[in-house]
């Protein structure tokens, strides 16, 4: 990895970290979650960084990609669990964390956000070149299974390049039997799930994220424009409500239908838990070496 190269990672993660905190600070009961969600983009692009995707802001048994709509009307409430996730990007070269809320004294809700982050923590203390990844897989599936919960088996944390946000390795939160090991440089997003149900997720509706994968041509003039404007996140995740910012509702629903047609949109819709158990998460980016880089840590 060059200087560059890495000056980038290291800058990115070190502002998504900043919003990530900043975003943790606002989640209180009876705040708005598109209020918080605007103010942690408005602070990302203060500090000079660029979405790697939208922050989403995932509560109770949402375990991710939950982003506020254009008219979202949700206030936090007692007793609510939210996960706040970050991506940053710096000329494409990514910082992505999250953090768990617990807007409650309850217990059990805090012994979960720590199953979760202590997994994380175990995690990390073992990462170097030639640790496997069923390795990382068995320390956090310990930490989560020996409070009680459940890791989250279809998720897992991934590698990160340069305008790809779900790179190989795929990292599990439980020990899968893979030999792979870790190699010097590789970039790694770590993300343990911790749930009080299934511990599996499923695609709900109503997404609103989405990206575009390929080129392919659109007859609708509406559609040429909006896919013009989309252009400039190369490749990577977008909000339903930057796009209709500018576009107009209407326009952007008959535009992203289109390219729904032509297999071009991805979707990304909230991911609940099978079961509707509660859910935590908690993640870093790391540079893998001896010494490991974790860019998106604020000592």
């Amino acid at each position: 990895m060059d200087k560059e190269t890495f000056d980038a990672y290291v800058k990115a993660g070190n502002i998504a970290a900043q919003a990530r905190d900043y975003g943790k600070s606002l989640i209180k009961v009876g705040a708005s979650l598109l209020e918080v969600t605007e103010a942690v983009e408005k602070k990302i692009l203060e500090l000079g960084g660029d979405f790697a995707f939208p922050p989403q802001i995932s509560l109770n048994d949402i375990a991710a990609h939950y982003c506020a709509g254009p008219e979202d009307d949700t206030k936090f409430k007692q007793g609510d669990i939210a996960k706040l996730d970050v991506g940053v990007h710096i000329n494409g070269f990514v910082g992505d964390t999250a953090v768990t809320v617990v807007l409650s004294d309850d217990e059990e809700l805090k012994k979960l956000e720590e199953a979760s982050r202590e997994a994380l923590n175990a995690a990390l203390k073992i990462i170097k070149p030639g640790v496997t990844l069923s390795e990382i897989g068995a320390a956090i599936h310990a930490e989560i299974t020996k409070r009680g919960f459940a890791p989250i088996r279809n998720l897992s944390g991934h590698g990160l390049a340069q305008f790809v946000i779900h790179d190989s390795p795929s990292v599990p939160n439980f020990d899968t039997g893979s030999n792979e090991e870790l190699v010097e440089d590789q970039v790694i997003a770590i993300e343990p799930f911790a749930s009080t149900g299934a511990g599996i997720i499923y695609e709900s509706s109503n997404p609103t994220i989405f990206s575009i994968s390929g080129k392919k041509p659109v007859r609708s003039t509406m559609t040429r424009e909006v896919l013009k404007d989309l252009e400039q996140f190369n490749g990577l995740p977008f909000a339903l409500r930057w796009i209709v910012k500018t576009h107009g509702e209407g326009k952007t629903k008959f535009a992203l239908r289109e390219l729904r047609t032509k297999g071009i949109l991805k979707e990304y819709a909230p991911l609940p838990d099978k079961a509707h158990g509660l859910v935590s998460q908690a993640e870093h980016t790391v540079i893998v070496r001896d010494e490991p880089v974790i860019t998106t840590k604020i000592d």
